[in-house]
């Protein structure tokens, strides 16, 4: 399992890596681009995600407990089974995403765009 906890990749391109199962808890990752990556059970709790394009990503199972999401573009990307409490998501776009079974209790999803997002199973308690 890769470790970059608290890593400074801001702008990266991370386009189709494979960060399964990897530790990027705290890392700053603003206007990264993880285009169709596999962040599958990525850990990413209270990460900064600003900006972030993560279209067509694989973030199933991943944890994004605290994490900043606000303007991300998810456009696509498959988060079933992925914990987002607490996250912020403001003005994110999450059209078309896969969110079943998702964890959002007490997600900021002020603006955020759902359009045709699935969300079947999804915990949305307390959500704004």
């Amino acid at each position: 399992m890769p470790t970059l906890e608290d890593a400074i990749l801001a702008g990266a391109t991370l386009m189709r890596a494979d960060l399964i199962n990897a530790d990027l808890t705290g890392a700053n990752l603003t206007r990264a681009d993880f285009s169709r990556a596999d962040l599958t059970k990525t850990d990413l709790t209270n990460a900064t995600l600003l900006k972030a394009e993560l279209t067509d990503a694989i973030l199933n199972d991943a944890e994004l407990v605290g994490a900043n999401l606000s303007e991300a573009n998810l456009f696509r990307a498959r988060l079933k089974g992925a914990d987002l409490s607490n996250a912020t998501l403001i003005k994110a776009n999450l059209s078309h995403a896969n969110l079943v079974g998702a964890d959002m209790m007490h997600a900021n999803l002020t603006e955020a765009d759902l359009f045709w997002a699935q969300l079947n199973g999804a915990d949305l308690t307390h959500a704004s």
